[in-house]
């Protein structure tokens, strides 16, 4: 019985062009020894298993030939190459840096450097897993691996480069290597599989080069399980059968069951994945994986994306055919929420069913609600022509319309009631717009400019007079303009008492949100006028600009309300101050204005350092 070695070794490529994924590496390396523009140091990192101490050994092999090919190959004829071959060359030497890591340990490699090779040109030095040096090992390497024999060239392999302290990079050529693709992986799987006359299925290898997740050693380890499995057939059952993983085709049902809002068939398929042992983390990872091919299939230039065999191709298509751009973004939403929250989630199964329940309600409502907004348009349409107002002929000759028609809002509908006692109806009568010469006219009897809308870059540059403009714009009489006729609106007359009392209720509601806003209003009592105009009284613009922008139209509305006067408008007034020191400071140039007054020194600070407010 021959002794079974694993394909992992002795699959193991011996030359450059027999390494997968790594085209860019092993080009780059066979023309530094073609131009002979050998470094003394490299440093080739990546993840596990794509080929760094392979490489490593191709190289060292290589620049050892006596006769390499034309394409810069070991001709594996010298005495060179054949002592490699049979692992009793003294050219090469692989360390192990996780078992020899001290600084002893480098002084041993130091002394070890200076002794010239005795067959071939170079003597190399591989050490895996560098990163794994102590520091007082590096810095004890750094003046051999920046200034060592001719005759010497280090590689060093690790997995983790941002381990390696910078001045040991800077002393290296660095090469990073890639996963391995999917596609390279199976082509890589299928020669394996040919050369032990192994039957496979396409779908299969996918499935074993998906698990590898890149690390070709890795895929060789996974496929001699199988094998030893499954014998000299290798199957798409058998395989996931194997390794625990859950089919394509419960992520394809899945979907369809969301695509229905069928709620309780989803239930119920993910109680069958359970049942046969996987995790619900992993489900809703894969389906995660599942929604985002879907999503890359909806798009012909995306579909390259897809890492499947040509079978599960075409399924995706098909079913992302059916999908919507939007259920698959909020789907992918759904699942990464979830993703984050399981291992955090006390009942981690009910996370998931509440995860697939929104996946699936937002299904089922969107299709409700677009035969809401069909009924919803229907309805609206109805009502238009309804209180569509009575027009002239065609015929009838009639002045240009110029003005634009005010939207006439949606009325209900009354329904009519038995004749036993008819009582009248209440329409919403809207008003023509009333021409410009009309609002001149108006304006001009009661002295008031006509109002405007006030920019706010006006008013901080200066430009516009807020004051004026508030009080023009809040006059009684101009509401009549826009306000609809034949609705019923309060009146009631109240005393200042009544006003200051409603005001001080307002400012103890606000006093947790806006205390500082409170405390202003409250220290100034309000100030009512005829007319329902009410004088807000505020100590400087800025507080003026928090109140027209944030508590002005909450606190008319609330005065309205509770007094029962739809006529009452505040005015913002600056207070007058005679003495500016009991004036508040609040921005910060007024707060630097008040100190340098006492401290004049602060004015020469703020010259010498160039200083500006914010």
């Amino acid at each position: 019985m021959d002794n079974f070695i694993v394909s992992a070794r002795k699959y193991r490529p011996e030359t450059f062009s027999s390494v997968v994924g790594q085209n860019s590496i092993t080009a780059t390396l066979k023309n530094a020894i073609k131009n002979n523009h050998l470094g003394h140091a490299y440093l080739f990192c990546g993840p596990r298993g794509v080929g760094k101490t392979t490489c490593a050994r191709i190289f060292a092999k290589t620049i050892n030939c006596s006769k390499p090919t034309p394409e810069m190959e070991p001709c594996n004829e010298c005495e060179s190459c054949q002592s490699f071959n049979e692992s009793r060359s003294y050219n090469i030497h692989e360390l192990d840096a996780a078992s020899n890591n001290s600084v002893e340990d480098i002084r041993t490699l130091t002394e070890q450097v200076r002794i010239p090779p005795q067959l071939g040109k170079y003597s190399v030095y591989i050490i895996d897993e560098v990163h794994m040096l102590s520091l007082n090992a590096f810095n004890a390497f750094l003046k051999t691996l920046e200034e060592p024999p001719s005759h010497a060239v280090f590689i060093l392999a690790t997995t983790e480069k941002h381990k390696i302290i910078p001045t040991i990079l800077s002393r290296c050529q660095i090469f990073d290597f890639n996963r391995i693709k999917i596609d390279d992986t199976v082509k890589f799987l299928e020669n394996i599989a040919k050369a032990e006359n192994i039957a496979y299925e396409a779908e299969a290898l996918h499935i074993i080069a998906q698990k590898a997740d890149g690390a070709m050693r890795d895929a060789l380890s996974i496929f001699d399980q199988v094998v030893s499995f499954s014998g000299k057939d290798i199957v798409y059952q058998s395989v996931i059968d194997n390794l625990n993983i859950l089919d394509y085709e419960y992520y394809f049902k899945m979907t369809d069951f969301l695509l229905q809002g069928d709620v309780t068939n989803c239930l119920l398929k993910l109680d069958e994945i359970i049942r046969k042992g996987f995790d619900g983390h992993n489900f809703i990872n894969g389906l995660a994986s599942h929604i985002r091919d879907l999503l890359v299939s909806k798009n012909a230039e995306t579909v390259k994306l897809l890492e499947v065999s040509e079978n599960f191709k075409k399924l995706y298509l098909e079913q992302a055919a059916k999908c919507s751009v939007e259920f698959l973004f909020e789907a992918l939403d759904i699942c990464n929420q979830t993703d984050n929250q399981y291992k955090a989630s006390r009942n981690q199964r009910l996370l998931v069913e509440l995860a697939l329940l929104k996946m699936a309600g937002n299904t089922g409502l969107k299709k409700k609600s677009l035969k809401t907004d069909e009924e919803k348009n229907i309805i609206h349409s109805v009502l238009a022509d309804n209180k569509k107002p009575i027009q002239e002929p065609a015929d009838t000759e009639t002045e240009p319309q110029s003005k634009q028609e005010t939207p006439i809002p949606p009325v209900t509908p009354v329904k009519p009631q038995a004749e036993k006692k008819k009582e009248p109806v209440h329409h919403i009568v809207i008003p023509d717009e009333p021409k410009k010469e009309e609002i001149n006219e108006r304006h001009a009897s009661k002295n008031v400019v006509p109002r405007h809308n006030i920019s706010i870059k006006d008013v901080m540059a200066g430009k516009v007079n807020p004051e004026v403009e508030e009080v023009n714009a809040l006059l009684p009489g101009d509401e009549d303009e826009t306000e609809e006729v034949g609705l019923e609106s309060n009146a009631e007359e109240f005393s200042p008492e009544q006003l200051e009392e409603k005001w001080k209720i307002f400012c103890e509601e606000i006093k947790t949100e806006k205390p500082r806003m409170a405390i202003a209003l409250k220290s100034k009592p309000p100030v009512l006028k005829a007319a329902g105009l009410v004088e807000v009284h505020l100590e400087n613009s800025t507080l003026q600009e928090d109140f027209i922008l944030n508590v002005k139209a909450q606190l008319q509305t609330f005065l309205r309300r509770e007094l029962k006067n739809d006529a009452i408008h505040l005015s913002v007034i600056i207070a007058d101050y005679e003495d500016n020191s009991k004036k508040m400071v609040y921005t910060a140039e007024e707060k630097f204005n008040y100190l340098a007054g006492k401290n004049p020194l602060l004015n020469k600070l703020k010259q010498d350092f160039n200083l500006e407010f914010e």
